[in-house]
């Protein structure tokens, strides 16, 4: 009898292993500075991304996505943390990722997983802000402060083309490479061997994954591989055949505006991208690791098109107004889809999400604890990943720009604030507002601040108090 209770005991006792072990992986692939219009599923008809647009049938895409910031730092520390960036006065001075920030990398890795960041980290500065490392992430390739290398070429800190850029201790950390090794394919490369070695069938991991690939790519510097511009100065060649039209537009509150996708170094890293995309889920395919892993595809906010000097711009966001650095929807909307074979339903969802939303949505997902407490901002879109109505209408969603560069992307300080189908921008140093219905106007050219007074009063009122609410500064 007791041999009997012994073997069920045991029996029990495994499928309790069991089941703890088919908890879902996570990978959340982020890409910089890549633009709401950049992908092919998202209708460009210059970017080819097949990689990326036939994994995004597989899930759920969103129409009506966001950044919390329209930069990276800013953008990067809501993801990571669930709050928006205004709470701990970012974007400024100190505004980098502080230890005592509770990270979705150190939530899932208190629950059993074991986490990668694989690229871009630039949320610390020096001894301002802190590590990977002291965040959440065990294992850390080529992350650290840098925002960017000097060129995407082994050595990658070598100008070798265009600008100079900042030094990038962290990125020559990783192993080295033949000359003219691209970093992309190396960050991937080194994912790939961390999978292998830890998740291959004689290994048997039964520990789950949460993998942040944070490419550098397709920030500048405008670097992609010859053979790829080659095949895109070709392809804008076809496409634009009047070489006498007027490639950009002025206004006086966003500077030059790109209006047509036409940089084939912008095109080629694009591509060159999507193909190390598909190498990763290639390998969790190979692996048996794709039915159960959650992936999550987005970017860290809207793609370069506006500019106050003669900087080289990336792309156009049309029919979205401006670009990186505004709160206009070019700044700030974001392409996403999130894939989870037979969990998560297909087809397009109008649910409005932002950044700080992914720090709960993940943890719902897994059947953990969501950390309300610590988040602050997030609100979970689970509801809307497995099919059921989520009307978030009434939500207010805000942005806070309190660091414009002028004279770089064009930008001026303002904070912002969608509510329903109504988003209102208050250049609050200028003591004027816009006001656009941006379901109707999705390119924003018709400000309504004059006509919907009532509207504009009470959204202005609660910008204002928002504002104070978090202690957010303004200078």
């Amino acid at each position: 009898m007791l041999r009997k209770l012994f073997i069920i005991s045991f029996i029990l006792f495994t499928h309790l292993l069991e089941g703890k072990s088919k908890k879902p992986n996570i990978l959340f692939f982020l890409v910089d500075d890549l633009g709401w219009y950049d992908v092919g599923y998202q209708g460009s008809k210059l970017y080819e991304t097949p990689n990326i647009d036939m994994l995004s049938e597989r899930g759920m895409k969103f129409k009506n996505a966001y950044s919390a910031h329209p930069r990276c730092v800013p953008s990067r520390f809501a993801i990571m943390t669930g709050k928006y960036p205004a709470r701990t006065k970012s974007p400024g001075p100190g505004s980098q990722l502080k230890q005592e920030e509770y990270t979705i990398a150190e939530a899932l890795q208190d629950v059993g997983y074991k986490t990668l960041i694989s690229g871009k980290w630039h949320l610390s500065r020096g001894e301002s802000g802190s590590s990977p490392e002291s965040q959440g992430f065990q294992t850390n390739y080529g992350a650290g402060d840098s925002g960017v290398p000097k060129s995407y070429f082994y050595p990658y800190n070598i100008q070798k083309r265009g600008r100079g850029n900042e030094n990038a201790p962290d990125i020559t950390k990783l192993p080295k490479v033949e000359n003219g090794y691209h970093l992309t394919d190396q960050l991937t490369d080194l994912t790939v061997s961390w999978i292998h070695e830890n998740y291959n069938s004689k290994r048997k991991n039964k520990q789950p994954f949460f993998i942040y690939l944070s490419h550098y790519e397709v920030h500048t510097p405008f670097e992609g591989k010859v053979e790829l511009e080659k095949k895109y100065e070709k392809k804008i060649s076809n496409i634009y055949k009047n070489k006498l039209d007027n490639p950009f537009s002025f206004e006086k509150t966003t500077g030059e505006t790109k209006l047509r996708q036409d940089n084939p170094i912008y095109a080629a890293m694009i591509e060159n991208l999507d193909d190390n995309f598909g190498r990763i889920i290639k390998i969790l395919k190979e692996y048996n690791l794709y039915k159960n892993t959650i992936i999550v595809f987005t970017s860290d906010h809207g793609g370069l098109s506006n500019r106050g000097n003669q900087r080289p711009l990336a792309t156009s966001n049309l029919p979205l107004r401006a670009g990186k650095g505004h709160n206009y929807e070019g700044g700030i909307k974001v392409p996403l889809f999130l894939v989870w074979e037979d969990k998560i339903v297909k087809g397009w969802s109008n649910t409005v999400v932002t950044g700080t939303d992914h720090f709960p949505t993940l943890l719902e997902l897994i059947n953990e604890n969501t950390h309300d407490d610590k988040h602050i901002d997030g609100v979970s879109f689970k509801k809307s990943l497995i099919g059921d109505n989520q009307d978030n209408s009434q939500r207010p969603i805000f942005w806070h720009s309190p660091r414009p560069r002028p004279k770089s992307t064009g930008d001026l300080a303002n904070t912002s604030i969608r509510l329903g189908d109504y988003k209102l921008i208050d250049f609050y140093r200028e003591n004027r507002v816009e006001l656009y219905n941006i379901v109707e106007d999705i390119g924003e050219s018709n400000n309504l601040s004059d006509k919907l007074t009532e509207k504009r009063d009470y959204l202005l009122r609660m910008v204002r108090n928002w504002r104070e609410s978090v202690n957010a500064i303004e200078q």
